[in-house]
This record gives C-alpha cells, sequence and structure tokens, in this order.
C-alpha cells in the first residue's frame, strides 16, 4: 500500500488542524505528542514494566487536551530493552492488558493511540533522570546492556557485551512479538524506534558500530538491522494500520557519525519496506557535544527529508508556539509537528493553539462550560 500525501487545507484552514488519513486510520489534527518516558513503572516482581494509573491519568490528560495523535513513551520489547528499571515493557500478555486501558481511553476522546517500540542498547539500565540518569547495577535492578560493538556510551557506563548474529536475530524476532501484542492492546499507530543512540541508531553510526559482519561497516551493512526490524514488524502489523519510524537525522558529530545525507537515503529504504512517516529527531548518540539548540532547531533536517523525498515526515524539537507550528506546516518543512516538553507544561496545548489560530478542537462533554 502507498503512503498517504496530506493534501493542502483548504483556504482559511489551520493547517495545524487539517485531519489526515494514513493507511486506514485519520488522525483528527497535527498536534501530536512525542514519545516521552515516564520512568515510572514498577522495577522489579511481576508488575515489572507494566503501566499503572500515573501513566493512564498522563496519557488521558492528553488526549482530552486535543492532542491528535498521542506517541506512548519508549516501550521496551524485552526487559534488557529498558532505558531504565523504571520503563514501560511490551514482553508479556500482562502488560498487554494494562496498556489497553490506556488505549481505550484515548480512542473515546477522539484521538489516535500510538506506541513506540524501542531497545536501548548499550545505553540501557540507567536511573531516572530526576535521579541523574547514571548507570545503575544489580543492586538497583540493573543489567549489562548490549550494543553491536562493546564501546560504552561515555566515561563511567559500563561496556556494554557485544551481540552476537543469533542475538540480533532474536531481538528483531522481540520487535515483531512486541508490535503483535500493540495490536492486541488497541494501538493504531506504531513507532520503531531507531533515534537517540538506542540500540537502532548505535547500528546505524559508525561512531559506534566497528562491526565488520553483514552488520557492520558499510551503509548496507549499518542499515540492514533497521531494516530487518522493519520487516520483522511490518509483517505483523495489519496493512491498514500505518508504521512510523523515528531517526536521529544527525549524530552531530565532525568526523565518524551518522549524517543528515545518510538520513535522506535511508528514508527512501524505509518507505519501499513499508514506513509511512519519519519521525526526525536529531542527537543522543555520543555525550558532550555542542548543539546549536534554538526554536525549531530540528526542523531543516525534516524539512530536507521532505524536500529530497516522498515520504512523509513529522517535525520536533523546541517547537512551543501555535504560530510557529504553523509555520512550520504552511511552508510544507513537515507533515505534522510533535511537541514533547511544551505538553508536559500544557496539556491542553491543542485547544489554545485552535483559538490562536481560529480553528477548532474537539472539546469532551464535560468540559464544555469552560469554552
Amino acid at each position: 500500500m502507498s503512503t498517504a500525501v496530506p493534501a493542502a487545507p483548504p483556504a482559511g484552514t489551520a493547517a495545524l488542524f487539517t485531519p489526515w488519513t494514513l493507511r486506514g486510520v485519520t488522525i483528527p489534527n497535527r498536534v501530536w505528542m512525542a514519545s516521552m518516558c515516564q520512568y515510572s513503572a514498577e522495577p522489579s516482581g511481576p508488575g515489572t514494566g507494566t503501566a499503572n494509573d500515573w501513566h493512564f491519568a498522563h496519557y488521558g490528560a492528553r488526549a482530552t487536551g486535543g492532542t491528535g495523535l498521542i506517541l506512548q513513551e519508549a516501550t521496551a520489547v524485552s526487559p534488557e530493552g529498558r532505558i531504565s528499571p523504571y520503563d514501560l515493557g511490551i514482553w508479556n500478555d500482562a502488560q498487554v492488558e494494562a496498556l489497553r486501558r490506556i488505549t481505550s481511553f484515548i480512542a473515546s476522546q477522539g484521538a489516535v493511540a500510538g506506541i513506540q517500540l524501542a531497545h536501548a542498547g548499550r545505553k540501557a539500565s540507567t536511573d531516572r533522570t530526576w535521579k541523574g540518569g547514571r548507570p545503575v547495577g544489580p543492586e538497583a535492578y540493573g543489567w549489562q546492556p548490549v550494543a553491536p560493538s562493546a564501546v560504552p556510551f561515555d566515561e563511567g557506563h559500563p561496556v556494554p557485551a557485544e551481540l552476537t548474529v543469533e542475538q540480533i536475530q532474536e531481538i528483531t524476532a522481540r520487535f515483531a512479538a512486541a508490535a503483535a501484542r500493540s495490536l492486541a492492546a488497541g494501538y493504531q499507530v506504531v513507532e520503531i524506534h531507531g533515534a537517540h543512540g538506542y540500540l537502532i541508531g548505535e547500528f546505524l553510526s559508525p561512531h559506534s558500530n566497528r562491526r565488520t559482519d553483514a552488520y557492520g561497516g558499510s551503509f548496507e551493512n549499518r542499515t540492514r538491522f533497521a531494516l530487518d526490524v522493519v520487516d520483522a514488524v511490518r509483517a505483523v502489523w495489519p496493512e491498514e494500520l500505518p508504521l512510523f519510524f523515528r531517526i536521529s537525522a544527525t549524530d552531530w558529530l565532525e568526523q565518524d557519525g551518522w549524517t543528515a545525507e545518510e538520513t535522506v537515503r535511508l528514508a527512501g529504504l524505509l518507505q519501499e519496506h513499508g514506513v509511512d512517516l519519519l519521525d526526525v529527531s536529531t542527537g543522543g548518540l555520543a555525550p558532550k557535544l555542542s548543539i546549536p539548540v534554538g526554536p525549531g532547531y530540528q526542523v531543516p533536517f525534516a524539512a530536507r527529508v521532505k524536500a529530497e523525498t516522498d515520504l512523509p515526515v513529522a517535525a520536533v524539537g523546541l517547537i512551543t508556539e501555535p504560530g510557529q507550528a504553523e509555520k512550520i506546516l504552511a511552508n510544507g518543512e513537515a507533515d505534522a509537528v510533535l511537541l514533547g516538553r511544551e505538553l508536559l507544561r500544557d496539556p491542553y496545548w491543542a485547544r489554545r493553539a485552535a483559538v490562536e489560530l481560529g480553528a477548532e478542537v474537539r472539546i469532551p462533554a464535560p468540559y464544555h462550560r469552560s469554552w
């Protein structure tokens, strides 16, 4: 099935509030919630990695606030794939039951529920961000991370175990199993996390991938794992449901890093393999870099992919104001915007944007007296 290309909104209509149908799913607007880990699941015991009341309230608030698509935080395909012991997972059926409660409520509010499937690779087994995010050991529910090569993320981080080919294939199968569980849990969009220096991104970048076998070296070899995962997920994910891929368009390294040129090249391959949208972020692979952070600083990378390929894109990164978001879409730099921290600050951002842009957004019936 070919990827849907969004039509221009009617004259006088805010692009930000134009619905978009991808495959068989209509997303009511282009205000989307980026995946942001909450580090709020139980770290051990029978409830390990399972969603709880915090997750229900967190995602439910954004759904009632008018957000069109809610992409759930990085959800691990295996226990060892968690960023921290407190991450959500989707490696067993008990986790599915807890997630179904969330997706059902999101759908009841007219929003679309998506899930980001992830494996943290060498950046796994770390503490919660508000505790410093440093690596943790078995005494704090930690474990040894794995990676394409035995290269640690930073000083003070453990040397990861280099994955065997058999282990790579097992993780690929884990992504597929997680996608099947995502369907059972009620998600309508799956996003594969290939960004921010986690496992798939580690394979893409020569900075972290020093392998000499079929998974390292050339562009074709470094992208092999990413495409294998896409193929495995697409094989079990229904044809009528969209598949996204999140990428870091650049590592921000002066040499030996993943580049914007390679991102454009990979985008075309991802589309051929059944990906419907590229979620374009940057960085995360290497620490202590000087990155020119500012409003919309990652948008040019999304705009380049959109200009040089046929794959739709979503832009992310310090998009905070309705006018700014509308301009990105109106200028054709992206097809949707993903808000991160701004939606943590204001769950009802979409409603405020609708007022400023003279558009309409859904309001839950119990809140109509306030509108």
